[in-house]
């Protein structure tokens, strides 16, 4: 496979795939992970459950509530946000740190207020990209068809996801996800042009 790389990448790039629940943000973020060596999957921190086949360190740093909210404390966490009602998510300096001392680029699948404060906090070297669905009967349809929850979990999360789709304006890119690999190409394009430009910025 053939693998895009920009040797003379600057360092201290971060990129965020943003979107609601359903869209297609996970799926999308494995395919570069897949295809770009250049890039590094930020962990993030929570406090949900561990669900079947998630390795902590790997897929999230689980923790305890109270360990949470002793980070939050001592300032260790760029964003954190209660995503569901008592499950904590938030994403660690350390853990972005981490990822630049290897000279990559940190990758970041998050939910649309993580994804504007880390732009906040970050400006211009954060690139958010928002996956859209289609239209609003595709998303409900796609978080319909998983099967993975109660009916009342079910509405909570179309109702989340509704609100969510308001938030596109605030974000560097909107690539709608109707065909998988052409919204994948997209993204792919949007990342390469970011990263071009850093590269420019970075040899003036």
């Amino acid at each position: 496979m053939e693998h895009d790389v920009f040797l003379n990448i600057p360092p201290k790039k971060i990129i965020v795939i943003t979107a609601p629940s359903g869209a297609g943000k996970s799926t999308m973020v494995k395919k570069l992970m897949q295809q770009r060596i250049d890039l590094a999957f930020s962990i993030s921190l929570t406090t949900r459950d561990k669900r079947e086949g998630e390795i902590h360190g790997k897929h999230y740093y689980f923790v305890t509530h109270n360990e949470f909210k002793d980070r939050v404390g001592k300032g260790e966490l760029v964003e954190h946000e209660e995503v569901y009602p008592g499950q904590f998510y938030g994403t660690l300096k350390s853990e972005i740190e981490r990822i630049w001392s290897e000279r990559k680029i940190a990758l970041f699948d998050m939910d649309v207020k993580g994804a504007e404060t880390i732009k906040k906090a970050y400006g211009n070297d954060a690139l958010v990209i928002f996956i859209a669905p289609p239209d609003k009967e595709t998303l409900v349809r796609r978080l319909t068809n998983r099967n993975t929850e109660s009916k009342d979990s079910l509405k909570k999360r179309i109702k989340k996801a509704e609100q969510e789709l308001s938030y596109q304006t605030k974000f560097d890119k909107v690539v709608v996800n109707g065909d998988f690999d052409i919204a994948f190409m997209n993204v792919k394009n949007v990342i390469t042009n970011f990263l071009k430009q850093g590269a420019v910025a970075a040899h003036h």
